[in-house]
């Protein structure tokens, strides 16, 4: 965790709000040109074989992550699948008593959320089409104020980032079986505790599309370019 991750803050922080539409323009310059790998997909579960022009074509199968709902920090319940239909969601997960890993991983979150503005000048003025999700993994301590109150700290857009709390067992099995960020068994009692410096990307479709280390800011540059490939890549197929 102690590795160069702070001495890059300020190059990141350049990289992320000033470079990113220059990013954006260049990518989609390139996309349109087919020389753009998108990101890949994870979790294959099997194959399936169709035939195709009389050639037999074998396709590797992905795991769609399945729906959850939870509460989030305007205590409102809100579902993963159904009230962000058709967005691009980046999924991290953390406890507002976390004294050091997590106020850090939050903050390279706001970069995030501060790169994909549509107007730089405009705080609020940000893409409908990507979401933000932390979920904590100590909603007995973590209720809705509370998380609330640790997004205000952070200068959250409400709107655009969640912050969620629910059924300890619910988030468990969420984090560890079907974005795969624990490889421990599912427990959710007292005395378990997940813990990850992960954040996820998972496309419109449902699919898991990157991981990434949340406290190294290369990683965090990274996780911002795909989720721009995304975003073009959904609009490649509107055509």
């Amino acid at each position: 965790m102690s590795r160069k991750v702070l001495n890059k803050k300020f190059p990141l922080g350049i990289a992320v709000a000033v470079l990113l539409p220059l990013s954006l323009f260049l990518l989609a310059k390139a996309l349109n040109k087919g020389k753009v790998d998108l990101p890949d997909y994870y979790l294959p579960e099997g194959v399936e074989t169709r035939v195709e022009d009389g050639k037999t074509i074998t396709d590797t199968v992905y795991r769609q992550v399945s729906d959850i709902t939870l509460t989030n920090q305007l205590g409102n319940r809100v579902s993963l699948n159904k009230d962000l239909a058709g967005k691009v969601v980046v999924v991290n997960f953390f406890f507002a008593r976390c004294p050091s890993v997590c106020p850090r991983l939050t903050t390279n979150m706001k970069l995030l959320q501060n790169a994909f503005r549509k107007n730089a000048r405009k705080r609020d003025a940000l893409e409908t089409d990507v979401q933000l999700v932390s979920i904590t993994v100590n909603p007995e301590h973590d209720s809705f104020p509370v998380l609330r109150a640790y997004a205000d700290r952070f200068g959250v857009n409400h709107d655009h980032w969640w912050f969620l709390t629910g059924s300890k067992q619910d988030i468990y099995d969420f984090g560890r079986n079907e974005l795969r960020v624990s490889v421990q068994p599912t427990e959710g009692g007292a005395d378990d505790f997940m813990h990850t410096e992960k954040i996820v990307l998972i496309d419109k479709d449902r699919y898991i599309r990157g991981y990434y280390d949340g406290l190294d800011s290369v990683e965090i540059k990274r996780c911002a370019d795909d989720v721009v490939l995304l975003k073009l890549e959904k609009k490649k197929k509107k055509k």
